[in-house]
C-alpha cells in the first residue's frame, strides 16, 4: 500500500514538474522570442502592417480593404475596394459590424452571384463614366464585380484602378494626367518578377489622393 501511494506521489510531482517547465518554455520563453524576433527583423509587420497618414495617424492595415462610405454608399471621391457583399457581418459581437472574410461559395450559375456581377457592372459602368469619359461594360475588369477569396483583399488590379482615374479627377478636380500618374505611382509589381500580379494598394492610393488633394 506504502508503494503504491509512493509511486503515484512520484509521477504526480514527475507530471507537475514536466507541465511547469513546458508551461515556462512554450507559453513564455517561446512567444517571447518569437515576439522579440519578429519585433526586430519585421516589426512593421509584426505590428500588423499598420498605414499611417501624413500626420502620422494610424489609418488602416496594408493587409486588410476597407471601405469609402457616404451613408450607405460609395464615396465616389475615392478609389473603391473590390466588393465584398455576400459575406455577411458577425453575429456574436453585434457591438461591430466586421465582415467575415471567407468565400462567397456561390457556383457559377447561382442566381445571387449572378445579380450581385450584373449590378456591380452596372455601377461600375454608372459611377466611372463621366461628362468626357464613358465606360463601356466590356471596360470593367473581373476585379470590380467579384470578391476576393478572403473578402478582405486590400489591393485592386491597374486596370481597376485605371477605370477610376476620370472620376476620381472630376469629383477631386483634378487634372485626369495627375491622378493617372498617381495610380501608376502605386501600381507594385509582381513577387520576385513572376510571382501574382501586378497591383495597386487601395488605402495607399487613397492616402495619396488625399495629401494630392490638400487633405480634404
Amino acid at each position: 500500500m506504502n508503494n503504491s501511494v509512493g509511486s503515484t506521489g512520484r509521477v504526480l510531482w514527475a507530471g507537475l514538474r514536466a507541465l511547469l517547465v513546458l508551461t515556462l518554455v512554450c507559453g513564455v520563453l517561446y512567444p517571447l522570442a518569437v515576439t522579440g524576433i519578429a519585433q526586430l527583423a519585421f516589426p512593421g509587420k509584426a505590428d500588423g502592417s499598420e498605414i499611417e497618414d501624413a500626420s502620422g495617424k494610424v489609418v488602416g492595415s496594408a493587409l486588410i480593404g476597407q471601405s469609402y462610405l457616404d451613408g450607405d454608399a460609395p464615396d465616389l471621391r475615392w478609389f473603391q475596394p473590390r466588393p465584398s457583399n455576400g459575406l455577411g457581418t458577425n453575429s456574436v459581437n453585434t457591438r461591430y459590424s466586421i465582415l467575415l472574410s471567407g468565400a462567397t461559395n456561390r457556383s457559377g450559375d447561382n442566381a445571387d452571384l449572378i445579380k450581385w456581377v450584373t449590378d456591380a457592372k452596372a455601377a461600375a459602368v454608372k459611377d466611372n463614366s463621366t461628362n468626357d469619359y464613358k465606360v463601356k461594360p466590356a471596360d470593367v475588369p473581373a476585379d470590380a464585380v467579384t470578391s476576393s477569396g478572403s473578402g478582405l483583399d486590400p489591393h485592386i488590379s491597374p486596370e481597376y484602378a485605371r477605370l477610376q482615374v476620370h472620376r476620381v479627377a472630376e469629383r477631386n478636380h483634378l487634372a485626369v494626367d495627375r491622378v493617372d500618374k498617381l495610380v501608376a505611382d502605386h501600381t507594385e509589381g509582381r513577387v520576385l518578377g513572376f510571382i501574382g500580379e501586378p497591383r495597386v494598394n487601395v488605402l495607399r492610393l487613397n492616402i495619396a489622393l488625399r495629401e494630392l488633394t490638400g487633405g480634404q
